[in-house]
């Protein structure tokens, strides 16, 4: 349920802007984007788990805020980090 650390050392080398980049939107965005893959995934075995739906549904949000702000500052970044993660169909 949780990212391991090799997967999330992947998530950010793949989306870092620069060499150390760890706190830039698009990687803040990815890293919440696999944790919300990964509680969709834990919920389709376990669906009464209210206590994690709580917790999908603020890293939902915590993404969306983290997109705005994205595309507020930088449209062309935002629309690249969309098509990346596949977010919007």
């Amino acid at each position: 349920m949780t990212v391991t650390a090799e997967r999330k050392t992947a998530i950010i080398a793949d989306n870092a802007r620069t060499e150390g980049d760890t706190g830039s939107p698009e990687v803040q965005v990815a890293i919440l984007t696999e944790r919300i893959v990964n509680l969709t995934e834990h919920f389709k075995t376990h669906a009464k788990d209210n206590h994690s739906r709580r917790g999908l549904l603020m890293l939902v949000n915590k993404r969306r805020s983290l997109l705005d702000y994205l595309k507020k500052e930088d449209a062309s970044r935002y629309a690249a980090l969309i098509a990346k993660l596949g977010l919007r169909k």
